[in-house]
């Protein structure tokens, strides 16, 4: 019923910075309103909303700040990077099944001059943080390290498997003058003398810290015909959430490297009418290197332990096996959540990137590894 039946029709964004004066909100229409202009639908149009529950802007300001008009579709999806691909099945859904006509997803954020979420100690943790915090799991790089150092154990994978994630991600991202990297290069002298985050993780293995926002509109696919771009449709889309999950750790699974990237691969090849081995371009979510061999594994580019062999030869790089992060990704371009990766993906099959895969036709987009999580497979 979803398969290509809507598209995404229109892309916005703010610049990215470690610092900008507007707040979340203003910049939340910011890149709504220029999502909508690159579409070329007026903002009383809007009918449905979708970003996630980490969101600090609500529909309501937003609606009566751009000027929507009745809205009948609302969504908020679970935490953070997980929830970016989301967004866009939710709209995807509200519009194919009739609930809506014209969906906005949008994630506006200030990281970069906002305070660390860890650092509120006043808070009562969630359960998962009483597992994790108290014995020195203070933030999400110590947890993803600790993953890492068991993928490395097991599998063999070596910092420098992890820094062809962090190049290709930059070189991309140095072709790109939107992103926050674009003028600095990264070489692997600068990565291996780079001081720890949290071992086996580097300063180049954490994605940024910025501030900025983004936004799609999603409509019929009928409607996006007439609508000022190429329309690019949501072929299939998807969320996991694992049995016995445990956010980032994964304690209580059979495997804790089989992270939600594998329940939601499942669900989203099943319904499309092709598989990894069609996919021209990429776009993984990497708020650490690690994430992006496991989420090769889990969404079936090679199998079991491989993601690091997977990333030798320059298989990232434009030319090789799987182009990926075109625009520089979370670790060179900007990191608002992966929702960058989303409107990287529609600038590749209209074949407007800064880095364009050749002839692109099919995009795997990604949301976190590591937490309940989603993706989306777009075509031109």
């Amino acid at each position: 019923m979803l398969k290509d039946a809507t598209a995404i029709v229109g892309i916005g964004q703010t610049p990215f910075a470690k610092q900008l004066p507007e707040t979340e909100k203003a910049l939340a229409c910011r890149a709504i309103l220029a999502a909508l202009d690159d579409a070329g639908i007026a903002p009383s149009e809007v009918d449905a909303f979708a970003s996630y529950t980490m969101e600090e802007t609500d529909e309501v300001e937003v609606a009566k700040a751009i000027g929507a008009g009745d809205v009948t579709f609302f969504s908020k999806v679970g935490y953070g990077g997980g929830g970016s691909c989301a967004t866009v099945g939710h709209l995807a859904a509200a519009v194919a099944t009739g609930q809506a006509s014209v969906g906005v997803a949008w994630r506006s954020r200030k990281r970069g001059s906002g305070p660390r979420p860890w650092k509120n100690t006043a808070v009562q943790l969630p359960t998962p943080g009483q597992w994790t915090r108290p014995y020195g799991l203070l933030r999400p790089a110590d947890e993803i390290g600790m993953l890492a150092r068991r993928y490395m154990h097991e599998y063999g994978a070596t910092r420098d498997h992890l820094f062809n994630v962090a190049l290709a991600c930059r070189n991309r991202a140095n072709q790109n003058p939107d992103a926050i990297m674009y003028e600095r290069p990264l070489t692997r002298e600068m990565y291996m003398t780079s001081r720890w985050i949290s071992e086996p993780l580097c300063l180049f293995d954490n994605c940024l810290e910025t501030d900025g926002a983004l936004a799609c509109v999603i409509v019929s696919a009928e409607r996006a015909r007439d609508c000022r771009r190429k329309p690019v449709y949501i072929h299939s889309a998807a969320q996991g959430l694992p049995a016995q999950h445990h956010g980032m750790v994964n304690y209580w699974n059979d495997d804790p490297l089989s992270g939600p990237a594998w329940t939601a691969a499942r669900h989203l090849w099943k319904n499309a009418d092709f598989g990894p081995q069609d996919v021209d371009v990429a776009q993984i979510y990497d708020a650490f290197t690690p994430l992006v061999p496991l989420s090769l594994e889990g969404y079936g580019f090679c199998g079991r332990g491989e993601g690091a062999a997977f990333t030798e030869g320059g298989a990232l790089e434009l030319g090789g096996r799987l182009p990926l992060n075109t625009g520089g990704g979370g670790l060179s371009e900007a990191y608002v959540h992966g929702f960058n990766l989303i409107n990287e993906g529609v600038k590749q099959l209209r074949g407007t990137s800064t880095a364009q895969v050749p002839g692109a036709a099919t995009c795997l987009v990604t949301a976190g590894e590591g937490v309940p999580t989603s993706a989306v497979l777009l075509r031109a």
